[in-house]
C-alpha cells in the first residue's frame, strides 16, 4: 500500500486511539474510585457500582481494540512508509499517552487489591480477637458465676 492509501487508516487508527484514550481516563478515575471506597471502608453497594461500570467499560475497550486490531497490523506492516507523515507521529504519541494511562490504572488496581488485602487481614484479626475474648469471657464466666446446680448442692448441705 501506498502512503496516500494508508493515510485514512491513519486517520481512523488516530480516531480509535482518541476514544480509547478517553474511556482510559475514565478508567484511571474509576480505579482511583475503587481504591478509594476500598480504603476508606465505604458500602459494598457503592463499591460494586463502580466494578460494575468498569466492567461494563473495559468490555468496550476490548471490543474496539479487537476492531482496531487489523488497521493496527496494517500500519505497523507499513511502519517506514508512515514515517514522515505528521500525522504518523501524533499517533505515536497518542499511542505513548495509552500506555501511561494503562499504567496508571494498573498502579492503582494494585493499590486496591493491597488494600482489599490488609482489610481482610483486619477482618480476620478482628474475628479471632473476639472469639478469643468470647472464650475467655466465657471460661471466666464459669470461675466466677456458679452452675446452678452447683449452688443448690450448697444450699442443701449448708
Amino acid at each position: 500500500m501506498t502512503a496516500a492509501e494508508l493515510a485514512p487508516l491513519l486517520t481512523q487508527y488516530r480516531a480509535a486511539l482518541e476514544a480509547q484514550i478517553a474511556m482510559l481516563e475514565h478508567l484511571r478515575e474509576l480505579a482511583g474510585r475503587e481504591r478509594e471506597r476500598t480504603q476508606g471502608h465505604e458500602p459494598a453497594s457503592l463499591l460494586t457500582d463502580v466494578i460494575d461500570e468498569r466492567d461494563q467499560l473495559m468490555a468496550t475497550l476490548v471490543g474496539l481494540e479487537s476492531d482496531l486490531m487489523p488497521i493496527r497490523q496494517t500500519l505497523a506492516r507499513s511502519r517506514e512508509q508512515l514515517a514522515h507523515l505528521a500525522e504518523y507521529t501524533d499517533v505515536v504519541e497518542l499511542h505513548r499517552r495509552a500506555l501511561e494511562l494503562v499504567n496508571d490504572v494498573v498502579r492503582n488496581d494494585e493499590r486496591s487489591r493491597i488494600a482489599l488485602r490488609d482489610a481482610e487481614l483486619a477482618r480476620r484479626t478482628a474475628a479471632d480477637a473476639l472469639e478469643r475474648s468470647e472464650s475467655t469471657l466465657a471460661a471466666y464466666r464459669r470461675v466466677v458465676v456458679p452452675a446452678a446446680s452447683a449452688a443448690t448442692l450448697l444450699n442443701r448441705k449448708g
